[in-house]
């Protein structure tokens, strides 16, 4: 019995020297993920601290979470904080608090805006092969369509993001596969819309009010046209383009 009694004893008292050795390397383990936190948060407090737009950026970090909270003058300096917030080695997540302060444009206005710069944008480098669509809600553009490589999307996203007046951006804009097949489409029924003599107006026109969307054979005409002649000549001179599967006309007639 006496005997039973000192294992026991022996063994409860490892199990408490157990107990308090595995609470000594949790209690370490803590101090050195507040270590790093605190590290990681200095070091992004410096750098936001360096940049005019990031000076009213504070970052706070816990269990190697960043939470950027504060304000910036454009949505450019807010996706600058995020991408300066992410790049730090040893960080497992990102909370976005900021708020955008800067000019204040109503909806109606800056969805103009940005329809108006969207339609001209990439001019020169396959413009009329891609159908972009914006709307703005609380200053959140909402940016759709379609566009033939992702250069063409990532530069719609970019002037999205540079205007005044933008306070968020949700990208929905679809990118076409890769086809060569597609391409001599795109090719095809560009000279066949544009080097129509009675759609002359359209190919003077910088704007190529006429789009021409391809995805896998498969062709869909957006824009705006003069006359509802137009709508219909611009449709059947697409539908015999070899490799031409079907044609949806979306093209609107303005008066």
């Amino acid at each position: 019995m006496r005997k039973q009694i000192m294992v026991m004893g022996l063994a409860a008292g490892l199990g408490l020297s157990l107990g308090v050795s595995s609470a000594s390397a949790q209690i370490a383990r803590r101090a050195r993920g507040n270590a790093l936190d605190q590290q990681i948060q200095s070091q992004l407090q410096q750098k936001f601290s360096g940049e005019k737009k990031l000076v009213n950026v504070h970052p706070t970090v816990e269990d190697r979470i960043v939470t950027l909270n504060g304000t910036v003058p454009d949505y450019r300096a807010k996706m600058e904080a995020e991408h300066q917030a992410r790049g730090f080695d040893n960080v497992n997540g990102f909370v976005d608090n900021l708020s955008v302060t800067g000019a204040s444009v109503s909806d109606q206005q800056l969805e103009k805006t940005l329809a108006d710069k969207l339609t001209y944008d990439r001019m020169g480098m396959g413009q009329a092969f891609n159908a972009l669509t914006v709307k703005v809600h609380n200053g959140v553009a909402t940016v759709g369509g379609n566009v033939r490589d992702y250069p063409d999307r990532d530069s719609a996203l970019a002037l999205v993001e540079d205007t005044a007046g933008v306070r968020g951006v949700n990208d929905q804009i679809k990118v076409a596969p890769l086809s060569p097949m597609d391409d001599q489409i795109r090719l095809e029924a560009a000279r066949a819309i544009y080097g129509n003599p009675s759609l002359l107006p359209y190919a003077n026109d910088p704007a190529h009010t006429i789009r021409i969307v391809v995805n896998n054979g498969h062709v869909i005409l957006a824009g705006v046209v003069n006359s509802q002649v137009d709508k219909a000549v611009a449709g059947n001179a697409v539908r015999s383009i070899p490799g031409v599967f079907s044609v949806q006309n979306d093209l609107v007639v303005s008066h």
